[in-house]
């Protein structure tokens, strides 16, 4: 139902070959974009649908929601989900990114044939370019954005990766009503049998301490959205940095993966952050389990581990580069500042 504030999809039927990491029509694409939606309005969070891509016939086409839901729902008892954040400021952004996918596409090969879902926080649009140029993504998987269109922030955002064997029913972002960052939730939604749907979300919540806090109303929204499906699991870096962040989960009615599977909270094993963080950062803070997978409903979490330590930039001139680089102030030369976090989830389906 269409409703002020949202960004209404239409038909791209006449658009599906403009799409390309090299196109020089990709910019009329953005432009047929912008004049086409009705954009979302600041501090209202309504949903907002919008398309995802698959590669086809060697150019990233736009797909309408619902098109991908097939028959084979039946198939979908278990998936994976990965959930990295890749810090945006540190320098060398492209060889830093290529070495994370690089990372990526050996855990998910690892996990054959297991479908995977791949959230990313704190993506650049450079970023974006690079997973649409990845054989394996261009092979294996849909993606939810190839600019930053549908972001608050022009800055950075979040976005995912959905294996193509996930039966996608649709793609929607909330933009939080609470935030001075431009944070958000995208969701994917995945139709299972007898019309019930898992919700999928990936988000970034507020970075540092804010007074009042941010971070609970903003999960406090997501969670909203996923109480309303069968089942939903949401991932990303949260920003667990102050006491309160230790229940927010349970505030919502949420499990936590990491807690599910045996982890102890304030344990060193589910740290996410410090570790590879500048030394300033590290001696100041310490070490901070900021990232997580939380669910609800119909699901079980099989497993939870952490992913991405001490991945480094490929190129031994690059490596050297970013640890001279005295702004990072780091001991090599990582990727990103936060280890990734991985669950496998069982869906749980009701017989009809």
């Amino acid at each position: 139902m269409p409703v002020s504030g949202l960004l209404r999809p239409v038909s791209m039927r006449n658009h599906h070959s403009i799409i390309s990491p090299r196109s020089p029509r990709k910019q009329q694409y953005l432009k047929i974009a912008m004049f086409t939606y009705q954009r979302w309005k600041k501090n209202e969070p309504e949903p907002i649908t919008q398309h995802y891509f698959e590669y086809v016939d060697g150019v990233w086409s736009p797909i309408e929601p619902g098109s991908c839901a097939n028959n084979a729902v039946e198939a979908l008892a278990k998936l994976s989900i990965l959930s990295w954040n890749i810090d945006f400021m540190r320098n060398l952004q492209e060889a830093r990114m290529k070495a994370a996918l690089n990372h990526v596409r050996e855990l998910v090969k690892r996990n054959e044939p297991l479908p995977c879902v791949v959230m990313f926080n704190e993506m650049v649009e450079g970023d974006l370019k690079l997973i649409m140029t990845q054989d394996w993504i261009q092979k294996g998987y849909r993606i939810t954005d190839i600019s930053n269109l549908y972001w608050d922030s022009p800055r950075y955002g979040t976005t995912m990766l959905v294996h193509k064997s996930i039966p996608v029913k649709s793609i929607f972002r909330v933009h939080y009503a609470n935030t001075s960052m431009g944070r958000d939730v995208l969701f994917a939604d995945i139709e299972l049998p007898h019309e019930n749907v898992l919700r999928i979300g990936s988000t970034h919540l507020e970075s540092l301490i804010a007074g009042p806090p941010k971070r609970p109303s903003q999960l406090a929204t997501a969670a909203s959205y996923m109480h309303k499906v069968h089942a939903g699991i949401i991932g990303g870096d949260m920003n667990a940095i102050e006491p309160f962040d230790k229940t927010l989960h349970l505030d919502n009615k949420l499990k936590d993966a990491y807690l599910e599977t045996g982890g102890k909270e304030c344990s060193d094993a589910g740290m996410t952050w410090g570790q590879m963080a500048s030394r300033w950062s590290r001696e100041r803070y310490g070490l901070t389990r900021m990232d997580k997978l939380m669910f609800c409903g119909c699901l079980e979490v099989e497993s939870f581990e952490t992913f991405g330590m001490d991945v480094e930039v490929e190129d031994e001139g690059d490596r050297k580069k970013l640890i001279e680089d005295t702004s990072a102030d780091i001991e090599k030369a990582w990727v990103t500042d936060h280890l990734g976090v991985k669950a496998v989830f069982n869906l749980v389906v009701p017989p009809s």
